[in-house]
This record gives C-alpha cells, sequence and structure tokens, in this order.
C-alpha cells in the first residue's frame, strides 16, 4: 500500500481525493490526527479515514479506516501522491533573461522575466517561475523550486530539493553600521554570503541575511515559516523549524533540531542549544545551554517555571484582597 497501513473496512473503496475531516464526503480521504476532532469521525460521510493504530473508536464508524504509525507523516506521503504538479518537461521562456557564463544543467524550467546572471549555476531538474532574480555566482542545487519574486543576491549557494516562496530574499545586507565623530551612522560592507544547505524550505517574504564577513548558514533539512528575519552570520542547526515572524540578531549559533515558536526574537551573539524548544511570542536574550529546553517569556524562562510564576501572578489581585485584610485585622 502507498502509505504503509493496514485497511480496516471496505477494500475496495474507492479514493479520489483529500479532504479535512469535517468536510468528508464520498470519494475523499481524511485523517484524524488531533483527539479534539473525534467526533467529526463519527458521522463523517468521507470513504476513508488515516488513523494512528493505536486508535480505539467509542462508536460505530461508517467510513474504512487506513491505520498506520504516524499520522501527520502519512498524511504528509498522501498529499504528495495528490499533489497534481505537471510532469517535468524543460521549458525556458522566452522573456527570460540567461547571462552566457551561467551555467545550466537541463532540463529545468525557468518561467518568463527571470534573471539568471553571470557566473551563475543551476542544477538539473530545477524549477524557477516568473519574476526570480539570481545574482552574479549564485549557486543553485538540484531540484530546487524557486516561486515567483524570489531575490537571491550574489555569491550565495542554496542546496539540492530547496523550496523558496514567493519574495523570498537571500544574501541582502546585514544591519551594519557604526556611528562615527559626527554622530552619524557609517555603512559596514557586507562582505559575506548564504549558504543553504540540503531539503530546506522557506515560507513567502522571509529575509536571510548574507555575512560580513564569511557565511550566514542555514543547515540541512531546516524549515522556515513566512516573513522571518535571519540576520548576518547567524547559523542554524539541521532540521531546525521557526514559525512566522521570528527574528534572530546578528552571529548567533542556533543548535539542531530546535523548535521556535512565532514571534519569537533572539537577541544577537546568543547560543541556543540542540533540541531547544521556545513558546511563540518568547525574548531570548540570553544563551540557552541546556539540550532540549523549552523556555517560555519575554524574557525566556525555563516553561514549566513560567507556567506556575503565570499561575501565581493571575491569583495576585485575590492575594493582594487577602493581604489588606489581613492588614486590617491587626490595625485593630
Amino acid at each position: 500500500m502507498m502509505v504503509d497501513g493496514v485497511l480496516e473496512g471496505d477494500p475496495d473503496v474507492w479514493i479520489t481525493h483529500p479532504s479535512k475531516i469535517e468536510q468528508g464526503e464520498a470519494g475523499s480521504i481524511c485523517f484524524l490526527g488531533n483527539p479534539k476532532y473525534e467526533d467529526y469521525l463519527y458521522q463523517s460521510r468521507a470513504s476513508a479515514v488515516l488513523v494512528s493504530k493505536a486508535f480505539v473508536p467509542r462508536e460505530k464508524i461508517s467510513p474504512t479506516l487506513i491505520r498506520v504509525e504516524d499520522v501527520y507523516l502519512t498524511v504528509g506521503k498522501l498529499l504528495h501522491l495528490f499533489n497534481g504538479q505537471d510532469e517535468f518537461t524543460e521549458r525556458i521562456d522566452p522573456s527570460a533573461v540567461i547571462d552566457a557564463d551561467a551555467r545550466i544543467e537541463h532540463p529545468v524550467i525557468i518561467g518568463p522575466h527571470s534573471i539568471v546572471s553571470a557566473g551563475c549555476s543551476v542544477g538539473k531538474g530545477c524549477r524557477i517561475h516568473g519574476q526570480v532574480y539570481l545574482g552574479p555566482d549564485v549557486t543553485i542545487g538540484e531540484r530546487v523550486i524557486l516561486y515567483p519574486g524570489v531575490k537571491i543576491y550574489h555569491g550565495c549557494v542554496i542546496g539540492d530539493d530547496c523550496t523558496l516562496h514567493s519574495n523570498v530574499v537571500i544574501g541582502s545586507d546585514g544591519f551594519g553600521f557604526s556611528k562615527d565623530e559626527k554622530g552619524e551612522y557609517q555603512k559596514i560592507p557586507q562582505l559575506g554570503n548564504v549558504e543553504i544547505g540540503n531539503k530546506v524550505e522557506i515560507g513567502a517574504n522571509t529575509t536571510i541575511d548574507r555575512g560580513t564577513m564569511g557565511s550566514t548558514k542555514i543547515g540541512n533539512g531546516c524549515k522556515l515559516d513566512n516573513l522571518i528575519q535571519i540576520a548576518h552570520n547567524v547559523t542554524l542547526g539541521d532540521n531546525t523549524v521557526i514559525a512566522a515572524q521570528a527574528g534572530i540578531a546578528g552571529s548567533s549559533h542556533i543548535g539542531a533540531n530546535c523548535q521556535i515558536g512565532g514571534q519569537v526574537g533572539i537577541a544577537g551573539h546568543l547560543t541556543v542549544a540542540d533540541g531547544t524548544r521556545i513558546q511563540g511570542q518568547s525574548g531570548v536574550a540570553s544563551s540557552l545551554e541546556a539540550v532540549g529546553g523549552k523556555w517560555y517569556g519575554s524574557p525566556a524562562i525555563e516553561y514549566f517555571a513560567f507556567l506556575r510564576s503565570f499561575a501565581e501572578f493571575k491569583a495576585l489581585p485575590s492575594l493582594a484582597k487577602r493581604l489588606r485584610a489581613l492588614e486590617d485585622r491587626f490595625k485593630n
């Protein structure tokens, strides 16, 4: 079976498309990954549902069940099957501008009004959509997808099997300025680049600055959401994921397998240990050196300490009222 599952129900069930569990209909396949959606399962009209092998239903179920080890991982595989991306056939739009000194490994797809500058190297199997800009000496690996409006500045390197969504900017100048004797800010040239590993996905409108000297580095398998700012000379370890609107200041080192929530801010020149998890909207002002630690708050403190502190904080009004009552008793 394509999803390596155990079938429970009609072996001849016909599947034509995926659906959300609350919108299941004949011919669709949906999934139950979060227990809070279980009630939808008992009224679903979907033809099949992916569930965990350990799932025990409370009521009779009409759809055919497909039991799998990891529901979310299986959903990802399933959606790839339904992706519907057209067969890869080389297409280079006549309006694309490709410098004679660029090196293109065929087959590739290059969309309208895209620019491939001198010294660029583009690997085979790449899909470069319209209005993409590749600056001088940019290196693009194999099977890379660049969606419309992606801009990659000079000298940057993108690994294999990466996906960059619309309006991603790679290699813009780091925020480097120095105040002179007149109190005016003078720009510090940003002479480095950005190096992105393999199997990295970067969401729309995310920006990654080039190093002042050396490289800003994004490790293999990293997944970045939309609207993230990565500053100059930051390094991200392999398989770290970052949610939307987070920002990491210059020269901070983020370990491997970290999970960073939305709107997290991390100050510059810090170290974040491997496996760290940071709750959304937290502010990190000092290094986090405990491997696998969980953090919350601004400034961030240990996760469970924050929850205990917040519970006490909510109780402050009643505690203050009791304290005043005690003071009044002693005064009398």
